[in-house]
C-alpha cells in the first residue's frame, strides 16, 4: 500500500494527525493551522478554512483531505472531489464524539506504525476526563459565551462548544438550536435582549475575537450581575487532542475557588 500523502483544512483535525505521529504523511494545512507550531511551521500553507486555493491543493497530489462540516464550505467540498481520492469528513458535536474522530482515523491510517497506540491513549485520556466530570455534581450557571464583537455573537445550543460546557452544567444562552451548520450556529445579539440580564457569568473567547482585559468592562455591560472572565477558546472549541485537556480546564473554571 502506498504511504497516504494527507491534507487537512481543519486546525484542530491537523494537530491530531500530528499527535498520532503522522507528520510525514501531511502535505497541506490550512493558515490556520497552527499547532504545534514547531512541526507544522515545513507544511505548506492552502488558504484559510473557508478559501481554500484548489489549484495549490491539487499540485501537492493528496490522497486524502479532511474537512468538517461546520469550518469548511460545502463548495470547497465539491471541488475537492474533483481531484481527491478520498474526502474524509468530520463533524464532532460534543466531546464525546472525539472517540468516534479517533476511531475514524485508525481506520483510515492504524496499519501506519504507531498510530493505534496513541489514539488509544488520547482515548484513555479523554474517557478519563470525561467520568471526572460527570461524577462531580455542578451547580446550573446561565452562561453567554463570546466569540465576536460589532456584532456581539456567541454559540447555539447544540454547537461542540455548547456541549463542552455543558459537561459541567454551565449551559449557554440563547438557547436555540443552530443546524448542523451556517451562521445560525453564531446568533448575533444586539445587545438589548432580555434575557442578558439574567446570565450569571460571561466567557470571552480567546478566538476566533482576540478578546483581551481592554473588553471586560464592555462585557460587563452587557450582563451586569455576571462575572465576566477571558477564557482559552482553543481548550474549549478545539476537538481532537485538545479535548481531554479542555475539559480538565473548563473543570478548573467551574469548581469553587
Amino acid at each position: 500500500m502506498s504511504p497516504p500523502r494527507i491534507a487537512s483544512l481543519v486546525p484542530s483535525l491537523t494537530e491530531l494527525l500530528l499527535a498520532l505521529g503522522l507528520r510525514q504523511h501531511v502535505v497541506a494545512r490550512t493558515g490556520f493551522c497552527i499547532h504545534p507550531a514547531a512541526e507544522v511551521v515545513d507544511i505548506p500553507k492552502v488558504g484559510g478554512t473557508k478559501d481554500v486555493n484548489l489549484a495549490k491543493l491539487k499540485g501537492l497530489a493528496p490522497t486524502h483531505v479532511l474537512v468538517n462540516v461546520d469550518e469548511n464550505r460545502l463548495e470547497t467540498v465539491a471541488g475537492l472531489r474533483e481531484f481527491v481520492p478520498e474526502i474524509v469528513v468530520t463533524h464532532p458535536q460534543t466531546p464525546q464524539d472525539n472517540l468516534t474522530l479517533l476511531e475514524q482515523m485508525v481506520a483510515l491510517f492504524g496499519y501506519l506504525p504507531g498510530v493505534t497506540e496513541r489514539a488509544a491513549a488520547l482515548s484513555e485520556q479523554l474517557q478519563r476526563e470525561l467520568q471526572a466530570c460527570a461524577v462531580q455534581t455542578w451547580p446550573e450557571q446561565r452562561v453567554l459565551y463570546l466569540i465576536w464583537r460589532e456584532p456581539w455573537m456567541t454559540v447555539a445550543t447544540d454547537t461542540y462548544i455548547a456541549r463542552m460546557l455543558a459537561q459541567v452544567n454551565w449551559q449557554t444562552w440563547p438557547q436555540v438550536l443552530g443546524g448542523p451548520h451556517g451562521a445560525a450556529r453564531y446568533p448575533a445579539l444586539t445587545g438589548n435582549e432580555p434575557w442578558l440580564a439574567g446570565m450569571q457569568r460571561v466567557l470571552l473567547s480567546s478566538e476566533p475575537y482576540a478578546f483581551n482585559a481592554s473588553h471586560l468592562t464592555l462585557a460587563q455591560g452587557l450582563c451586569p450581575q455576571a462575572t465576566v472572565q477571558l477564557v482559552d477558546g482553543e481548550l474549549l472549541s478545539w476537538y481532537g487532542p485538545r479535548a481531554g485537556a479542555g475539559l480538565k480546564y473548563l473543570r478548573g473554571l467551574a469548581s469553587p475557588q
